[in-house]
């Protein structure tokens, strides 16, 4: 009989993950990340945990009526949660508005200006590829608007959809509601109401509507919009903004 110790058997290794979790296969990886691109468009997400918000206003300003699945849209109950978030927030020092909207529901877009327009804390809206129709009040609702250079801005009448009951009371419903846009932007950008009007009301401009579509420089001529810029301007202005309120209103 041999007095040799007995071959003791490899313990297996251990998974960092912990007991019960199987260890993440060469294959679920790749998996893992083809879905990351297919949802998100590429691999890694960059991660930063910022003073700045970004509210996006993309596709249509969607409102009480539900718009059909193949339309991107922008759903105000979505949208007025998050202002209210950011605004209270004290982590949260400044809100940049993206938009490129086609417009939408009229009501919805001024609730959503005028919650951006009464909010305290600094607010800078920058217009990519279009902030069309409803999307310019509120486009000029932040302290300093921005637009890209081949950004353009379609001004034009309000309009209804669906049944209209043919009485003077059906115009001058529109009428008002007109009004409010029309004020609102006046009074949130340095056009007066009379050019705004002459926009809204121009024909012979738009092939299929009456109004007036405006391009970037355009629309800082016309004092719809404070300047020409894009994303590195715009958050150069809300950085000059939060450092202003920091020092009690005093720039350094």
């Amino acid at each position: 009989m041999s007095n040799e110790p007995s071959a003791q058997p490899t313990p297996a290794p251990v998974d960092p993950k912990g007991p019960g979790v199987e260890p993440e296969t060469g294959g679920e990886r790749k998996k893992n990340v083809i879905d990351a691109i297919q949802q998100l468009g590429q691999a890694n997400v960059p991660q930063l945990d910022s003073n700045i918000y970004c509210l996006s206003v993309i596709g249509q300003v969607e409102g009480h009526l539900v718009m059909p699945a193949q339309n991107k849209t922008t759903k105000y109950e979505h949208v007025i949660p998050q202002i209210v978030a950011a605004e209270q927030n004290p982590g949260i020092e400044g809100i940049i508005i993206i938009l490129n909207t086609v417009g939408g529901d009229v009501e919805a877009g001024l609730a959503i200006a005028e919650m951006i327009a009464s909010m305290n804390k600094p607010t800078v809206s920058l217009v990519l590829g279009g902030g069309h129709s409803i999307g310019v009040p509120i486009a000029v609702s932040a302290n300093v608007s921005f637009i890209a250079e081949t950004a353009t801005m379609t001004i034009h009448p309000v309009r209804l959809t669906g049944l209209v009951v043919g009485v003077p009371q059906t115009f001058e419903y529109m009428e008002k509601m007109q009004e409010r846009v029309i004020r609102f932007v006046a009074s949130h950008s340095k056009i007066s109401q009379e050019q705004f009007r002459e926009l809204m009301f121009r024909t012979g401009e738009l092939a299929r509507d009456i109004g007036t579509n405006v391009i970037g420089p355009d629309a800082v001529n016309h004092g719809l919009i404070d300047r020409v810029g894009g994303l590195g301007d715009a958050l150069a202005e809300l950085n000059r903004q939060i450092e202003q309120n920091r020092n009690g209103g005093i720039v350094q």
